[in-house]
């Protein structure tokens, strides 16, 4: 890296959610060991898993049984969210003695802009190394660091190498380093934008990197254009200060059930229940959706997603229950199982937004009267506990939706 040049580094844990729970569990050193929900139920999936499990071919979100094909000696641990959260502050702690340019990126990542701070702590490679050091010995996790000039690269560094290693990626090795690896491996490229580019040729983020920008915007649209920026090294975007908040950009809430849901009752229940938990939280953060996006996967894990525009903006369940229904009306074959929903509030914006609506007409009387119900529930859970009131259609459901359950929400 020139002496110009940024220095970020990207910290990401590794294995975060299952190394934490063997600091508990000395007994399991040495093992195959897979974070999961409940074993017994249709919610037993993946969620992590450690280095042995990996190197098994155990995935993120294949089911158990799936897993325990691959690994029969899989070890099965329930998740523990508060510890999530503890150590994810202890680790970004130990990042700010660095620089107060830390930007979470998920729990367990973050980008640090240290190039103010090499003069007091050596160079960015020295910095990412005493990183992991101190993260090590202060909390017995282990962490992989990229160092780069920009954000994408340094993240791209940090994958690039695990566990417990620092990859540096300077404007005279990444395309040694970076380009040969598959298209797949760049940021923000799932598996439907790799299907995509693949069809086109394109395999690589070298591949990427030499296409031309136009062609990608027409297969990607703008998509196609930041790719084309991030693997020739254009990213200017800057790191954060610690704290600094993000604007809310979606909220929404999925589960997978405990069964199939099978006919148009089954899909009421479950957009109810999930419609609530995302409107008392739009309403929390006093905002509105001008939009709705629903999820849908079934039992082979084929997944749709479709969104709507609203007219009016909305932070009322009843209201997004509706319109989450007239999607799935719309994409759905009737009577197709349906295994997994998310409901997600799309293009935010302020409660207070200006309503164009006629003041007397029905259609504002029945907002007003939705609004105050479902403002009064609010009142009753933030008293009592969020168990306390739910709709009628969601109560002594068997598919799995809890009272008010807000454990698969989404920001």
């Amino acid at each position: 890296m020139t002496g110009k040049d940024r220095v970020i580094l990207h910290c990401d844990m590794n294995g975060f959610y299952a190394s934490v729970e063997l600091l508990d569990r000395p007994d399991l050193d040495g093992k195959p060991v897979a974070v999961c929900g409940d074993p017994e139920s249709r919610h037993g999936i993946i969620l992590a898993k450690n280095e042995l499990a990996k190197a098994a071919g155990v995935i993120t979100a294949e089911t158990i049984w799936q897993a325990k094909k691959k690994c029969p000696d899989l070890q099965l641990v329930r998740p523990h969210r508060h510890k999530y959260t503890h150590y994810s502050r202890l680790i970004n702690q130990i990042y700010l003695r660095y620089t107060d340019m830390v930007e979470p990126f998920s729990i367990d990542e973050s980008w640090l802009d240290v190039t103010a701070s090499q003069g007091l702590f050596g160079t960015g490679k020295e910095i990412a190394d005493d990183i992991r050091r101190t993260v090590r010995e202060e909390t017995g996790l282990t962490l992989s660091a990229g160092v780069s000039f920009n954000k994408i690269f340094a993240k791209l560094g940090s994958d690039y190498k695990k566990p417990d290693a620092t990859t540096e990626i300077t404007r005279e090795n990444f395309r040694d380093i970076l380009w040969p690896l598959p298209a797949r491996d760049m940021i923000f490229v799932g598996k439907s934008t790799s299907d995509r580019l693949l069809k086109s040729g394109i395999k690589t983020i070298g591949d990427i990197a030499i296409s031309d920008p136009k062609m990608l915007t027409a297969l990607l649209g703008k998509q196609g254009q930041m790719l084309w920026n991030y693997a020739n090294g254009y990213d200017s975007a800057p790191v954060a200060c610690y704290g600094e908040a993000e604007p809310v950009k979606s909220i929404g809430n999925g589960i997978t059930f405990r069964r199939n849901l099978m006919n148009e009752d089954d899909i009421i229940t479950a957009l109810t229940g999930l419609s609530d938990t995302v409107a008392s939280r739009l309403r929390h953060h006093k905002m509105k959706a001008f939009g709705v996006k629903v999820d849908i996967k079934d039992p082979t894990f084929t997944t749709i997603s479709r969104q709507k525009q609203l007219l009016i903006p909305t932070n009322l369940a009843s209201e997004l229950t509706r319109s989450a229904m007239e999607l799935i009306h719309e994409s759905w074959r009737p009577g197709a199982p349906i295994r997994m929903l998310t409901v997600s509030a799309i293009n935010l914006c302020d409660e207070m937004v200006e309503e164009q609506i006629s003041l007397f007409s029905a259609d504002n009387q029945n907002h007003q009267q939705g609004e105050k119900i479902e403002r009064t529930m609010d009142n009753i859970r933030s008293r009592f506990g969020s168990a306390a009131i739910t709709f009628a259609g969601v109560l002594g459901n068997d598919i799995g939706i809890d009272v008010h359950d807000s454990d698969n929400d989404t920001e």
